[in-house]
C-alpha cells in the first residue's frame, strides 16, 4: 500500500499562490499515476490534473495556465503549483496514486485532504 500525505493547503487572497505538495511513502516512480482532486462543498469530487511515471500530464480546464502539477522523484513528493487563485478553486485538495501490485491488480490510494481556502 501506498501512503500519501498532503500539505501546504492554506487561506490566500484572489489572485494569489500556493503550493501543495503530497509526500508518497514509496518511490514516485513505482507509481503510474498521481493525480490532484478536489473537492467543494455541496459538490463532487473532480479532477484537478494528472501525471504519469513516463512524463506526460494533464489538466482541467478550468485550472489550465494556473496550475502546474510536478513530480520530484529524489524526495517521492508530488506538486501543486497554483497561481492566480480565485475564490471557486476553494476546496479540499487530494492527492491520489495508482499503482501495480504483483499477483494483485492495479490499486489506488488517497491522502487525507488539505484545505484551500480564496478568500479577500
Amino acid at each position: 500500500q501506498v501512503e500519501l500525505v498532503e500539505s501546504g493547503g492554506g487561506l490566500v487572497q484572489p489572485g494569489g499562490s500556493l503550493r501543495l505538495s503530497c509526500a508518497a511513502s514509496t518511490k514516485l516512480l513505482d507509481i503510474a499515476l498521481m493525480s490532484w482532486y478536489r473537492q467543494a462543498p455541496g459538490k463532487e469530487r473532480e479532477l484537478v490534473a494528472k501525471s504519469t511515471n513516463e512524463g506526460t500530464e494533464d489538466y482541467a480546464d478550468f485550472v489550465k495556465g494556473r496550475f502546474t502539477i510536478t513530480r520530484d522523484n529524489a524526495v517521492n513528493t508530488l506538486y501543486l503549483q497554483m497561481n492566480n487563485l480565485k475564490p471557486d478553486d476553494t476546496a479540499i485538495y487530494y492527492c491520489k496514486a495508482v499503482f501495480w501490485i504483483t499477483l494483485r491488480g492495479w490499486r489506488n490510494s488517497w491522502g487525507q485532504g488539505t484545505q484551500v481556502t480564496v478568500s479577500s
